[in-house]
């Protein structure tokens, strides 16, 4: 009896260490947010707890000396209408003023006119031949076979690609500003042309990435279609660089997009996070994100054990060297100064790292042990000027096609994500670029249907020099 009771105690010790473990992991799991895992930090709930950020002393708002941004009045060329005020008599005694003053003081109000539609009407005449009774129809020209304009058809995809509308809340719109009756249906064609219009200037933009020396590279969920109630799984992909953009839909999240995107023969400069896709590339010639290695150590701190204080010690580095980066880009700091001050952090971390790979809690070992895979592509920033410690720009870059995601729930088929991925490339690259997206687009739509070439997406002079070379 006793050696049977042992035995169930032991069994049952080894349920309550196994439960233990179990309950450890879910709360691990319940605990995550932005600041300590990949989660991005819309996925936050309105109780999530975030790192408080260090008081500065100073007042919310404006800071003394800040550049001011005040509305500046269109000169008077511009102007379509103006109201003199001229005062006839004085304020104080009465007396009768004449002349007019040399520089009054300017004052000008904007104001949007009756909005409406401008329809243009075919009529195709039909003729009967008088020498063989044959009857002769003149055609609708080919650029005017659809029932809306160009104008018209940029921008519904504008309020779609842009403004994240929805294709119900576009139709009203479309009605409501310039009484426009569409159907859902109609603005579903009008993306479709555009997505063929957009086509050839995405193309370009993809070829302009390939060949570009420093790209920045990230990936997020995505929904496309759905069976049996369920979304189907699959990834929005962005490859950027500073001026141009391009976003692709695909379902996997494996090396074989990044190298498609990115081509066999890249050879920049790549920023990302440490997503096993990016593995195949040259680590030399890669930067990891230090904003993602942020959370990964403030992880190390929430679970505590051994990885705790080295979690904190890791935080007191990065700190350290992001204030120096940020004196250099500020100018306050000379890059060689810099550049001789880092050889004792690399030294630091790694030591750090290396302890917690042997000694912290397992998560945080297997974490460390992760991280120091890839310990050459950690200082990529260090020796070479203008890379970017983190891939922020890349996230900045896909925020607004998070958004839309949130709000329109993905995409139904590959033709919507299509649509999707090109007019994401089209407003982030032309955002980018400071360049008016309903000019672009309603160029582009008037050209496509006239069997021209479309516009560019490339920077002017990265157009001029496709064009010389050609």
């Amino acid at each position: 009896m006793v050696a049977a009771r042992d035995a169930r105690i032991a069994e049952l010790m080894a349920k309550v260490e196994a439960l233990t473990a179990r309950v450890a992991e879910l709360e691990a799991r319940l605990s995550q947010n932005s600041s300590n895992s990949s989660k991005p930090p819309s996925s936050d709930g309105p109780g999530a707890r975030r790192q408080p950020k260090k008081p500065t002393g100073r007042s919310p708002g404006g800071q003394p000396g800040h550049k001011k941004h005040e509305r500046e009045l269109l000169p008077p060329e511009e102007v379509r209408h103006v109201v003199e005020l001229v005062p006839k008599e004085c304020k104080d005694c009465g007396r009768r003023l004449e002349g007019r003053d040399v520089e009054p003081r300017r004052h000008q109000v904007v104001e949007v006119p009756p909005l409406s539609a401008v329809v243009t009407e075919y009529r195709s005449h039909a003729l009967e031949c008088g020498a063989c009774g044959t009857v002769t129809r003149e055609e609708v020209p080919g650029y005017a076979s659809s029932a809306f304009g160009d104008r018209l058809g940029a921008l519904a995809s504008l309020l779609v690609g842009k403004y994240r509308l929805s294709k119900r809340l576009v139709k009203d719109a479309l009605s409501d500003m310039v009484g426009v009756r569409l159907s859902v249906g109609s603005v579903v064609n009008l993306e479709g042309q555009m997505a063929e219009a957009l086509a050839p200037a995405v193309r370009e933009a993809g070829e302009y990435v390939k060949a570009a020396d420093r790209v920045h590279a990230d990936e997020t969920g995505w929904v496309e279609g759905r069976r049996e109630g369920r979304g189907q799984r699959a990834w929005l992909w962005l490859v950027a660089t500073a001026l141009v953009a391009v976003f692709h839909i695909a379902r996997s999240r494996g090396a074989k997009v990044a190298r498609a995107l990115l081509g066999e023969d890249f050879a920049g400069i790549l920023g990302s996070d440490r997503w096993s896709a990016y593995a195949w590339y040259d680590p030399g010639l890669r930067q990891l994100c230090w904003a993602h290695l942020l959370r990964d150590f403030q992880g190390f701190i929430e679970r505590g054990g051994e990885g705790g204080p080295l979690g904190e010690a890791l935080m007191r580095q990065v700190e350290r060297f992001f204030t120096w980066y940020h004196w250099v880009r500020d100018g306050t700091l000379a890059r060689e100064d810099f550049e001789k001050r880092m050889p004792e952090v690399e030294r630091e971390v790694g030591r750090l790292l290396r302890r917690a790979a042997v000694c912290a809690q397992k998560k945080t070992a297997g974490m460390a042990r992760e991280i120091l895979r890839w310990e050459k592509c950690l200082w990529t920033f260090v020796d070479i000027p203008e890379v970017e410690p983190t891939n922020n720009f890349a996230e900045r870059c896909l925020r607004h096609a998070v958004m839309y995601r949130k709000t329109s729930f993905g995409t139904q088929g590959p033709e919507g994500s299509l649509f999707v991925e090109r007019i994401l490339t089209t407003v982030t690259t032309l955002k980018l670029q400071r360049r008016g997206v309903l000019d672009f687009l309603t160029d582009t739509l008037h050209a496509h249907r006239r069997g021209l070439s479309t516009p560019s997406l490339l920077p002017l002079h990265a157009s001029v020099q496709l064009s010389a070379s050609a």
